[in-house]
């Protein structure tokens, strides 16, 4: 396989320049327009960085998956999880974070990149209460770049056209394989549902 070693042989591929949509939507702040999207948006993807290397994990609400807290600052509540704890070790040890909103039905993506913390503050957390749960923590997003992502790509997957989940395996199914047999992955499967009616926040 011929590696791409240098950024001269990778702008040898790419010759042409950036459009001028392309580089005029990159700002340091909400505008109105980015603003109204990401309050849309009730699904985002949190991409972190650590020692041990990169990490991806989906965040959802039942509302605005983020809160704006000013034109520069988002807020992200941290509900229970599998307690991995991935993305917010990262955020602790490396604040540099990626985001990407996504809406359904929208053939566009909101992207965000910048630093967070994470903080228990109950002023904070207090302001995500949901049937009288609150999440452990919250990440702070500061951001350096905001911008919106054209739509070519969920187009060439026609993500929201179709359903192709019919047939797949299930996590229990996943389990199962990975331990060679040992997990009980359809008693896993049988008990989700209910499990995740008490373990959504």
């Amino acid at each position: 396989m011929k590696v791409i070693e240098t950024i001269a042989a990778l702008e040898a591929l790419y010759p042409a320049k950036p459009s001028e949509p392309a580089t005029i939507k990159v700002t340091d702040r909400l505008t109105p327009s980015y603003r109204a999207w990401i309050a849309a948006s009730r699904f985002c993807i949190v991409s972190t960085v650590g020692p041990e290397g990169t990490d991806a994990s989906p965040r959802g609400e039942d509302g605005p998956v983020a809160l704006e807290l000013d034109a520069r600052t988002l807020a992200i509540p941290d509900w229970k999880g599998n307690n991995r704890l991935d993305t917010l070790r990262n955020i602790v040890r490396d604040g540099r974070v990626s985001l990407m909103f996504m809406v359904p039905g929208s053939m566009n993506v909101m992207r965000v990149n910048g630093t967070a913390v994470l903080t228990d503050d109950p002023a904070l957390t207090g302001r995500f209460e949901h049937n009288g749960r609150n999440p452990k923590s919250v990440i702070v997003v500061t951001i350096r770049e905001v911008y919106s992502q054209c739509a070519r790509a969920v187009l060439r997957a026609g993500l929201w056209d179709r359903n192709d989940a019919e047939g797949l395996p299930s996590v229990g199914d996943m389990l199962r394989d990975v331990t060679g047999g040992a997990f009980d992955g359809a008693t896993y499967d049988l008990e989700w549902g209910e499990r995740a009616k008490d373990t959504l926040w």
